[in-house]
């Protein structure tokens, strides 16, 4: 009987010790994963800082680079206004006095040259104002992208047409207006150096919630995979990404390019 009771003492110690080693386990267990688990949301909490400062130091040095590169266009759209305009039209002025002075069968060989002057004043006056941010916010978004579209028709292209689809839609923040034209007008300067295009096509699709731009031209186009690391490129993707937008370049040899822009109206 003595024997059979320190046995049942002994397993009952035994089974406590037991319980007692798998509780410590369990607890030792769980503050272990406690810790992990903390540990982890606290390292993806500062990555996440992390990102998000620099995404923020991004925006910030692309924006430093956007209000550079607006204020160099409207000091060179004021020069260009200004300067070389006011060179032009005393050069025009000249030219007429001297046609005065001559004979009348030498003034029909002034003709050409006044005409070039006149044509590269009207050019240096349009190109002044798509330069100045002022001009464009004060003529409308669509009218400054028919200017620059005129413009370059009579430089370039054998046409140029603007469409527009749905109520129109104001922009609630004038910067965001004049960040999707400088994109827009960086295509169509690319267009004109480049594409060897005939023909550019913009249209203005106004959503519920979003405006979508499609700007096409029928030159001769481009493998993607090659320019896509180019300046052009990335400034308008640079651009596009402070308001938010969605930028898309697509094109092939022969067959042309086309950009489109999804800009979420606010």
């Amino acid at each position: 009987m003595v024997q059979t009771g320190e046995r049942l003492a002994s397993t009952a110690s035994e089974r406590y010790l037991l319980v007692y080693m798998i509780t410590v386990l369990v607890i030792v267990t769980s503050l272990v994963i406690i810790f992990f688990v903390v540990f982890q949301k606290r390292k993806n909490k500062l990555l996440l800082d992390k990102i998000k400062q620099q995404q923020a130091f991004e925006e910030e040095i692309a924006q430093a680079q956007t209000e550079i590169q607006e204020q160099t266009l409207k000091n060179v759209g004021w020069e260009l206004h200004d300067n070389v305009g006011q060179l032009l039209s005393f050069a025009n002025i000249q030219l007429n006095i001297l046609k005065m002075q001559v004979a009348d069968d030498v003034k029909e060989k002034f003709k050409d040259t006044s005409d070039a002057l006149k044509n590269s004043l009207s050019e240096v006056r349009a190109l002044s104002k798509t330069l100045n941010n002022e001009v464009v916010l004060n003529i409308g978004f669509e009218k400054s992208i028919t200017n620059e579209l005129n413009r370059l028709k009579k430089m370039k292209f054998a046409s140029t047409e603007l469409k527009t689809i749905g109520e129109k839609v104001h922009f609630t923040n004038q910067k965001h207006e004049i960040i999707i034209f400088r994109i827009l007008q960086e295509f169509m300067s690319n267009s004109v150096k480049y594409s060897k295009a005939e023909n550019l096509t913009i249209t203005i699709e106004y959503q519920i919630e979003n405006l979508k731009i499609t700007a096409i031209d029928d030159g001769k186009g481009f493998d993607i995979n090659e320019i896509e690391k180019g300046s052009g490129l990335i400034n308008m993707k640079s651009r596009a990404s402070l308001i938010n937008a969605k930028l898309d370049l697509s094109s092939k040899p022969n067959e042309g390019v086309q950009l489109t822009i999804n800009y979420p109206i606010p």
